[in-house]
């Protein structure tokens, strides 16, 4: 036998991650349960509501972007840290739990078996929409090497300094569009939903009346994140051309501004081209 397989008492074969999880599934599920609520829900919370402010202009999306760049060299370490890393663990956990969920909505009606599946399809639609989310408008990475093969190809058009009219132009045409909706949603499902299953898991609402005021406010947080996040998908796709010309003219004044009285540091990779020829 293998190092890769253990021998299970029936005397079946069962691979060393198989084991591992197995026995401690116990300490996983809660880890999994407990990323997906801080930190990634409240950052999903806190990037639904930075960029809905868009809606209010270019400015001040943008002096709200300048913030979460305000890190410096830091950032690319917080983000792995405390967003890429704890998102990969809670992907990799949630399509293992996915694979070896035992789906029974076919055989009993009630509403949580479907919210249990829902949870699970929409894990796995949120896991696509991140993935590709990332590689579209920030990279993955930010080595000049790698970012200049991917962004001819449409991939890593964001530029933070160029906040909103990056933004704008990389949602323009009809697939992106599109894709993000749906992507918000499901990741919006998933947490709602996740907070109620979260709640379970940790033993915060275990009777049926606890549990069934626990669903009324998770309803409710739900339909609040989806305006949210609406909202913020339609300030990324309904500009058009002329807007994303003035977007880009107050976000290069911004910028001067910013550098001038040294709230930002200067840094030709997070402007567009354009900017950084002026």
């Amino acid at each position: 036998m293998s190092a890769a397989t253990t021998s299970s008492a029936s005397g079946t074969s069962v691979s060393a991650g198989t084991a591992f999880f197995t026995q401690h599934e116990f300490a996983i599920r809660r880890v999994h349960s407990l990323l997906g609520l801080v930190p990634l829900g409240l950052y999903m919370v806190v990037h639904l509501t930075t960029n809905a402010s868009l809606l209010n202009g270019s400015e001040t999306f943008q002096r709200a972007v300048f913030l979460i760049h305000s890190p410096g060299k830091l950032l690319p370490l917080i983000e792995w840290a405390f967003i890429f890393l704890p998102l990969i663990f809670h992907a990799v956990i949630g399509v293992w739990i996915a694979k070896t969920a035992n789906y029974n909505d076919g055989h009993y009606k009630f509403v949580n078996n479907k919210r249990y599946v829902w949870q699970r399809w929409t894990g796995v639609i949120a896991m696509v929409y991140l993935f590709f989310h990332i590689l579209h408008l920030h990279g993955w990475f930010h080595a000049d090497l790698y970012l200049a093969v991917i962004q001819p190809v449409g991939f890593g058009q964001f530029k933070p300094y160029n906040a909103a009219s990056t933004l704008v132009a990389a949602m323009q045409g009809y697939f992106w569009p599109a894709f993000y909706l749906i992507g918000v949603w499901a990741c919006v499902y998933h947490l709602a939903n996740g907070l109620w299953t979260a709640g379970i898991t940790w033993g915060l609402w275990i009777s049926p009346t606890a549990q069934e005021r626990a669903t009324k406010v998770c309803v409710a947080i739900g339909i609040g994140l989806a305006v949210v996040g609406t909202s913020a998908w339609y300030a990324a796709v309904a500009p058009g051309e002329a807007e994303i010309a003035e977007y880009d003219a107050i976000e290069d004044r911004m910028y001067e501004a910013s550098v001038e009285a040294g709230l930002v540091s200067p840094n030709p990779h997070k402007r567009t081209e354009n900017s950084d020829s002026e």
